[in-house]
């Protein structure tokens, strides 16, 4: 297998394309499985059924309708302009295939349910906001890039 940075930008297209797919399928599978009813209790975790009309924590479910065409905009933005800087794709697709693959499906939800289908309680000590496998997804993307962003890409810089 070729290292990222000399692979042909069509076969980091396609890989970034199937790991967003997977991401969206493994995650609307998910959720199927909870609005028909999976429901799962214990001490610490619950698997329950909310509708998120917000972002993180519900925040800017006061925009509605809107935020869905908010987020359809940003999704956009950033899907054009990795298309654009295919070196940010070639260097970064793992985070941002994450992040994308997350966005893209917590959005179908908010065209089909009208509102994301969040379901894992963590209840065990404090009470954590209600989430999906998809903000689990983005959330692992931003952490990727990040550590590369700040750990292995000033590895690569010469020093002075």
């Amino acid at each position: 297998m070729k290292p990222l940075a000399t692979t042909p930008v069509m076969t980091i297209y396609a890989r970034a394309l199937l790991i967003i797919i997977a991401v969206i399928c493994v995650d609307q599978l998910i959720k199927m499985c909870i609005l028909q009813g999976f429901r799962w209790e214990s001490k610490a975790l619950s698997i329950v059924l909310v509708y998120n009309n917000g972002v993180a924590f519900s925040m800017f479910a006061s925009l509605g309708a809107h935020l869905k065409w908010i987020q359809v905009g940003f999704l956009l933005v950033v899907m054009i302009y990795v298309c654009i800087k295919s070196e940010a794709l070639r260097r970064y697709y793992l985070g941002i295939c994450l992040m994308l693959g997350g966005g893209i499906s917590n959005v179908i939800d908010r065209f089909i349910h009208s509102g994301v289908v969040d379901y894992v309680y963590w209840h065990y000590g404090f009470e954590f906001a209600i989430f999906n496998l998809a903000d689990v997804m983005i959330d692992c993307g931003v952490v990727i890039l990040m550590a590369q962003w700040l750990w292995l890409d000033k590895k690569r810089k010469p020093r002075i």
